[in-house]
Formats: C-alpha cells, structure tokens, sequence
C-alpha cells in the first residue's frame, strides 16, 4: 500500500455537444434528476441573497402530496447552492473541484476504514490502501520517514486537535495544556474533555501568540511538563505561531525534550506553508500536525489528515477483536470516501498545482488587501496569509449576503483557491457603495478596529489621519 498515482482509469460518462456546454455542477444536476430539467419549480430565492430554510418534512410513500416532488426540492436544492458559490468568502472551504463527478459511482458503496490504517480488515469495502498513500505524501511533505510516523484521514481540523493533544496528555500525564487566546475553539474543548489543566496565552494585535506571555507562563508552571498548541494560522486572522521561538523558549526555560509536547494546529496553512518555508517539519521536535482537506484542498465531506510520531502511537493503541484491527483513532467508524477524494485531488493537482494554487491566493489577498485600503476602509493582512481581516459591514444583510464571518467589529475574506479577480472585484464594488449608504448622513461612522487590527490599518476618523494608503 502507499504510492500515490494515478494508474487507475475512470471512465468518463457520455459527452453530448449539449453537456460540453454545461458546467460539472449543472452536468451532474440533469443526470441526477433528468425528468426534472424541464419542468422544475421556480426557485423562490435567487443567488444574490442568503439561502432561506426549506423548512422540510419527511414525506411517506404513498400519502398524498400537495407539495414539491422529493426531485424538485432536491433540484431547487443544488440550483440555490450552485448560485451561492460566487458569494461563498467568509469561510475557509475550497469549492473549486469538479472531480466529484467522476468519483460519484463510489456513492453506492458503503466503505469503512475502522481501525488502524496500516492494519488491513477482514472486509474488503474500505479504501485503506488510498488512505496509506495519502498519509505517506503527507508525510514527505512535513519531513518524516515512512517508517517513522503513524497517521490517520480524521473527519475534520477539530479530530485532528482532539487526537494530537490526547497524545500529548498520555505522553505526559501531568502536563499543562498552553494555548493562545485565538486557537482554534476546538483546542479548549480538548482540555475540557480530557480534565487538562491549561493556560490561555496572550495574543499581539496581529493574533500570534505574545511569547513574552508564554515564557512568563511556563516559567509560574516550571514543575510541570508542557503541552503546547503551535496555531499555523489563526482562524481568524491567519497568523502563524513561530516553532522555532517556541521551542526556543522552552529551552531558555529549562523544558527538555522529555517535558514538552507540541501539537501543530494547521488546518488551513498546512498545505501552504511547505511551500513558502519548512515552519512545519518532524525534524524538529514536534509531536504531531494536523490538517483539514475539506479546506485548501477541497473535499465535498469534511476530512483532515492527522500525523504523528510512530513511536507515540503505542500510548493510545488497543486492540479490538470484533474488526480484526488496532485502534488508535478517536471516531472508530471512518469515512471511506474521503481518502479517495484527497488522493485524487492530490494526483490531480501534484505539487506544482498546490504551488500555484497558493502564489494565487497570496496575490489574491494582498489584492483585495490593497483595493481596500485605497478605498479608505480598515483592513489588515498577515504575512504568508490568504485571511484579509476588514471593518464589519453595517448591514447583517450585505454580511449574509457575502456570507462573512464576524468578530467584534471585524469580518474576514478567506482567498480561497476559487475565489476569482470578478467575485473579489464584485465584493469590494458593492462594499464601497454600501458604505456611502451607511455613513452618508453623518449620524453613523465605520467602526474603530485600532485595538482589533492596529492603528496603522485603521481608517476610522479619528486614525484615518494616519491611515497609509499604498
């Protein structure tokens, strides 16, 4: 099992001159429901505004329906989601793949990969040998041999937390968990969870962690060993923890390598990091890295990658004699789909693809970053970010519209692989014009965001003077 290629062949569904014209997404529609493409319903809501609750029932078979076939509603269902996409910048989702045509057949299969990846089941119906090819490219990637680590496809960023700080704990049962304030909320369920004493750390305007903060922290808890949350990429705005001065500290505080744990969080920058620098390798004493796929990579169903030391792996393994297997996992039961989808995505797009894809993003963000600030509307952007962190719009319409997440008085755009030039122009166009609308009577001002992003990205009126326009 493990070598990831592309060896082999899908066959392509019937191509008509009709279809070739059509995108993936409408493509699919009709072949799902072909007897509905002529006569659906009218779609009550159109793309521009935030998709309304169906408020669905279950329906039985054979009562009398007044309303929507099951097809209909379902057609109605895609068309609103397809119409939705070029509103979709608030959250981190890549929704630019067109391969889950060509992988739909693999719908009618029920495929489980319980247990330990590397441990084949006495069932065939599981894609393991997809799943080690992954984890192996991983692997490479974050700079650990083959032979060297262990590692699973999670449900998600929030298993991969969850998985890697229960490691750091059983490894360490007396240590204290340390987290900054702007870790992912999944981070502080984890210590919840397992009874872990932790310690929140302070954060800089720009979100990384205050290492001043830490050092003081560790230095009050020096008895104790550490277990440390390194977030490459805050969720909200997208700065990244430097490791090295961690480690650093750690060592300045008197912390061996026998005392410490860390836990890379890198859900959305961990497949964009290794290829701006190596900040994220098993070189360095880390303990594990996780990942989302669903994220810069794109996946239908939430997934993630979660890799660790091999030699950690024992701390957690129990053998379960009803599926033939080791288990090391928190979920048991794992979606077989999803592997495939992520080996396909990465045969597909190789690194040479990722690469591009992240020099795009990055342009992308500065872009918008940029538009913005000429525009006179607060704004920041991190470095080796694609998380463009602005004032919050006034109206909750335009911030459902967009489909923005808020915090306090700020608002994200995620630059997303499919986030295009147009969609980022559109946003911005329709932001600007807005706002005229907003403030134009004098009774009303954009919000001050000096103590959220800094002064120098503020352009409320009272730092607008100092405010620098590029």
């Amino acid at each position: 099992m493990g070598s990831l290629s592309l060896e082999m062949d899908f066959e392509p569904l019937p191509m008509t001159p009709r279809s070739l014209a059509m995108t993936p997404r409408s493509l699919a529609r009709r072949r799902l429901f072909p007897n509905v493409e002529n006569k659906k319903q009218k779609v009550e809501q159109s793309g521009a505004g935030p998709r309304k609750n169906l408020q669905l029932e279950v329906m039985e078979p054979g009562l009398k329906n007044d309303g929507p076939s099951l097809d209909t509603i379902l057609v109605n269902y895609l068309d609103t989601l397809t119409q939705r996409v070029n509103y979709h910048l608030g959250y981190p989702v890549n929704i630019c793949y067109d391969h889950y045509a060509t992988l739909a057949p693999l719908l009618q299969f029920h495929l489980n990969n319980c247990g330990d990846p590397f441990l084949q089941n006495t069932v065939d119906f599981h894609s393991k040998d997809f799943e080690v090819a992954v984890l192996d490219w991983f692997a490479q990637l974050w700079e650990i041999e083959k032979d060297q680590y262990w590692g699973y496809v999670t449900n998600g960023g929030t298993e991969g937390n969850l998985h890697g700080i229960l490691l750091g704990r059983e490894l360490l049962p007396e240590g204290i968990l340390y987290a900054s304030k702007d870790s992912h909320y999944s981070v502080f369920k984890a210590a919840r969870m397992y009874r872990m004493d932790s310690e929140t750390i302070n954060t800089s305007v720009n979100g990384e962690m205050d290492y001043s903060d830490l050092r003081a922290k560790l230095l009050q808890n020096k008895d104790k060993p550490a277990i440390i949350n390194v977030t490459i990429g805050t969720t909200f705005k997208g700065a990244i923890d430097d490791v090295d001065v961690i480690l650093e500290i750690l060592k300045d505080c008197g912390f061996s390598q026998d005392r410490f744990y860390i836990h890379c969080d890198a859900a959305l920058c961990g497949l964009m990091t290794p290829f701006i620098n190596n900040m994220i390798s098993f070189k360095k004493p880390i303990g594990s890295v996780t990942i989302s796929g669903h994220k810069f990579l794109g996946c239908p169903m939430p997934c993630g990658v979660q890799i660790t030391r091999k030699s950690y792996i024992n701390n957690l393994s129990t053998n379960v004699e009803y599926i033939a297997s080791v288990d090391a996992t928190i979920s048991g039961s794992r979606n077989g789909l999803t592997p495939i989808f992520l080996w396909y995505s990465l045969s597909a797009k190789g690194q040479i693809g990722l690469q591009k894809d992240v020099k795009k993003c990055l342009d992308n963000a500065k872009y918008l970053k940029d538009r913005l600030q000429q525009a006179g509307i607060s704004v920041m952007l991190n470095d080796l970010s694609i998380i463009v962190v602005l004032e919050m719009p006034r109206d909750h319409e335009f911030v459902r519209r967009w489909q923005l997440s808020c915090v306090k008085d700020m608002a994200h755009v995620i630059v997303m692989p499919g986030i295009t030039r147009e969609m980022l122009d559109n946003f911005i166009s329709e932001l600007v014009q807005q706002r005229k609308q907003w403030y134009r009577d004098g009774k009303a001002e954009a919000p001050c965001v000096a103590e959220d992003i800094g002064a120098q990205n503020c352009a409320c009126s009272y730092h607008k003077i100092d405010y620098i326009s590029p």
